[in-house]
Formats: structure tokens, C-alpha cells, sequence
């Protein structure tokens, strides 16, 4: 039997598994899985996750033959996972351009506020919140335009997430393109699967930070960083 007749029938959602399966890597809900995708296939799994959800609305006693509202709705969502929402998992890292730190910059710049959007790992209710990023720059490194952060920080949150993982991995990535002295994140942010479910609190925020080389050794440096973030009443 022909390979390709073999693998007709088969979920593509399947074929992928396979494939991370036999490298060894590891496919949480917030790991990047893109360079197991091949050409095409993201709208193949964009079918499959709709084809899923139409049965999700079954099962919730939906009738979206004749509920104008849902008819499409199965479609939507699949869009709202695959293209938006969760985007960060099936493509690449943007492009980052670099430019060498002719001038040899080594003072505090901060970045932010950059307003992030995700969904947690737990319920898929809505993250939503803002990120402040310091960076002190290596004299001998490249350094990168300011809305690389936002696009790097976008990715990063594009994958259902929790928030203390995220700032993390954000934080090795800004670490790894840039090389600086130091690196400094505080996130705040408002998750709905508090607010909408649960004890429906709406004004609980969450808040966090990483700190690290000059930040983590340099308690000045860090006062400076935090002194200098606008305060949420």
C-alpha cells in the first residue's frame, strides 16, 4: 500500500503528533510547534478543529441548523484558535532586525506598556493585560527596534498560557536575541477565568516580574525600573 493511501483518513492532527512524538519534543499548550507543520496543513487542521467543535455545540444540545446565531459558529471558533487567538503555536518567531549599538548604549530603556492578550491554560477564558519590559543593553551586542518587543511579546502570548510560564518565556527569548546586562519584566494582567467563572471577581489582577544579570544583582537598578512603571490605582 502507497504511503499516500496509507495516511488517507488520517486526522492531521495526527500526523503532527507523530511527527513531535518522534523527535522527542515535548507539545504543551504553550510550546511553539510550528517546524512540524508542513505547507498546507494549517488549514487542514483549521477543518479538523472545526469539524470538532460542531460536535462540542452537539453535544451542548445546539441546534446550529436552525439557530441563525450558531450556524457558523463552529467555523468561527475554529478561526479564533488556529488564526488568533492561539496563533503563537503554528508559525515561526517574527523577524527580528538588529542594529548594531554603534553608540555603545548601556543605560536603562523600557519598554511598555505593551497590551497582551492570551488565554490560560486551565479554562481557556481570556488573559488580558500589559507587560513593561527593561532592558540594559550590552555595549558589544546588537540591539532591536521597540516594536520587535510588542511583535516577540505577542508571539509568546498567542498560545494558551499561564502567567508566571509566560513572563519566563518571554524573558529567555528577549535574553537569547538581545544579550543584554540585564533584562527586567513585570506583567499585570486580568484573567477571566476568574471574572467570568469561579468567584467572578472582576478587579483581582495578577502580577508578576523577572529579573535578570544587572536587574537580579542591582537593587538600585531594579528600584529605578519599578519607581519608573506607571502605578495602577
Amino acid at each position: 500500500m502507497s504511503k499516500l493511501k496509507a495516511d488517507q483518513g488520517v486526522p492531521i492532527s495526527v500526523k503532527i503528533r507523530e511527527r513531535v512524538l518522534a523527535s522527542g519534543q515535548r507539545f504543551h499548550a504553550n510550546d511553539n510547534i510550528s517546524e512540524f507543520l508542513e505547507p498546507g496543513e494549517l488549514e487542514a487542521l483549521l477543518d479538523e478543529v472545526e469539524s470538532k467543535m460542531h460536535g462540542v455545540l452537539e453535544s451542548l444540545v445546539i441546534d446550529t441548523e436552525h439557530d441563525h446565531n450558531t450556524t457558523d459558529t463552529a467555523r468561527r471558533v475554529a478561526k479564533l484558535y488556529v488564526q488568533e487567538v492561539f496563533r503563537g503555536r503554528y508559525v515561526k518567531a517574527p523577524e527580528i532586525t538588529e542594529f548594531p549599538n554603534a553608540e555603545q548604549l548601556n543605560e536603562l530603556m523600557i519598554v511598555g506598556p505593551i497590551t497582551v492578550r492570551s488565554a490560560c491554560s486551565h479554562h481557556f477564558c481570556p488573559v488580558i493585560g500589559k507587560i513593561w519590559i527593561g532592558v540594559l543593553p550590552n555595549k558589544n551586542t546588537n540591539v532591536i527596534g521597540l516594536s520587535k518587543y510588542a511583535r516577540l511579546a505577542e508571539w509568546v502570548m498567542g498560545r494558551p498560557q499561564i502567567q508566571e510560564e509566560a513572563v519566563v518565556q518571554l524573558a529567555d527569548l528577549i535574553q537569547a536575541k538581545t544579550r543584554p546586562d540585564g533584562l527586567a519584566l513585570v506583567m499585570e494582567a486580568t484573567h477571566y477565568c476568574m471574572a467570568w467563572r469561579g468567584v467572578k471577581d472582576m478587579d483581582s489582577r495578577m502580577i508578576n516580574s523577572v529579573m535578570r544579570g544587572a536587574f537580579l544583582k542591582d537593587p538600585n537598578l531594579r528600584r529605578e525600573f519599578l519607581s519608573l512603571i506607571p502605578q495602577k490605582n
